[in-house]
């Protein structure tokens, strides 16, 4: 069947009326540097306001486990092992791993706007059966199933904004992306303090409905993110047809020597590339104290001296310190173009921080360096 055309009157490009630009007869010629600028603060109020708040929500419900502690998990689950609540939150990563790779291949198939709202509706589901579960293997087994549903949002959304950005675009954007993280912890804790003055509620305890309250706002987002997510830039809805143009123009320039072809051979040179395995070592020493200290923080500042309510509230600054230095070195290593020293160099400031707070005493010294050591 034969689609209308009809020219743009712009660079020389013709549309199809139902679907946008299709073809174009001369090449662009690019935008001039105040366009650009225009062009990428548009697809960033488009795209990256509601990327943050899926992590948001993603963070939050993984990370909600030590919230739940506080109020009252082990004592109602019967975790009287020593280290029941380490296995609990351990068993989570495998399954989150496992299905990070199988979820990326899903997504292309799929479309992002089918495949990320479905897996959100998964783990939001999942996170509401955490606040039903009458047992210490009832959690386990949740949170294996949230650790399939979860894992692929992360790498989903990180290719998601390279379909959308150039290379030196991403750094940036990436660090608002994750500083959601930071913001879900402050704001899981805050949440978390309302939400335990509900306990008995409807003969539940405040843990239940940390679970339970914070799974269906999840759901109820996943529902809108149906019709919010846009797929690509050719089909953008927010975007001109001119403007389709130059996002693809420029994506290609920035990209000519990949393709878009998944191979085998892929896969296998990808094993073979030193550099992969270097940065997998250095993601791995970046996550391992990240997430020690995001699902063990509420526990690690009750143990400074603070009740369970108190230490609900003062998890808030440490995360509202790394909120701000996961912007700042987004935004400075995108300027600069030279993310490895700034890599290095949070690195090194964390390892001296916590050093440091290990040799003190006093609660509230303690409290200044946990800020700081989030914050790296």
């Amino acid at each position: 069947m034969s689609k209308e055309l009809y020219p743009t009157g712009t660079n020389g490009s013709i549309c199809s009326q139902k679907n946008g630009c299709v073809e174009t007869i001369e090449e662009p010629e690019g935008y001039n540097a105040k366009q650009t600028k225009m062009l990428l603060r548009k697809m960033d109020k488009a795209l990256l306001p509601f990327l943050a708040l899926l992590y948001l929500l993603s963070f939050l419900d993984r990370a909600n486990i030590g919230n739940a502690r506080l109020a009252g998990l082990e004592t109602s689950l019967g975790m009287n092992g020593k280290y029941d609540y380490s296995i609990a939150v351990s068993i989570f990563f495998p399954f989150y791993v496992a299905a990070e790779i199988p979820s990326n291949i899903a997504m292309k198939r799929f479309r992002p706007s089918v495949w990320i709202p479905c897996i959100m509706l998964a783990w939001g589901f999942c996170t509401v059966m955490l606040g039903v579960v009458k047992n210490f293997m009832g959690l386990l087994i949740v949170r294996c199933f949230l650790g399939l549903a979860e894992g692929g949002l992360f790498p989903g959304i990180t290719y998601y904004i390279t379909m959308w950005y150039r290379r030196h675009e991403c750094g940036l954007r990436m660090a608002i992306f994750f500083s959601a993280a930071t913001a879900a912890g402050a704001f899981g804790g805050l949440l978390a303090r309302g939400i335990m003055l509900m306990d008995n509620v409807g003969g539940l305890r405040g843990w239940n409905w940390i679970f339970i309250l914070e799974g269906i706002a999840t759901f109820l987002v996943a529902i809108i993110a149906f019709w919010a997510m846009h797929d690509y830039p050719s089909t953008a809805r927010f975007l001109t047809c001119e403007e389709k143009e130059e996002v693809t123009r420029r994506l290609k320039q920035d990209r000519a020597v990949l393709s878009d072809q998944f191979k085998k051979q892929f896969i296998w040179d990808a094993f073979k590339d030193w550099k992969i395995w270097v940065h997998m070592f250095i993601t791995i020493g970046i996550y391992t104290p990240l997430y020690s200290v995001s699902i063990f923080l509420p526990t690690i500042v009750k143990g400074l001296g603070y009740s369970n309510e108190i230490a609900q509230l003062m998890t808030i600054p440490p995360y509202v310190v790394a909120c701000l230095f996961t912007v700042a070195g987004g935004y400075f290593a995108d300027k600069h173009g030279k993310r490895g020293i700034y890599m290095i160099g949070f690195c090194i400031l964390r390892y001296v921080i916590t050093t440091g707070a290990n040799s003190l005493i006093d609660a509230s010294p303690q409290h200044h360096r946990v800020c700081l050591t989030s914050g790296r």
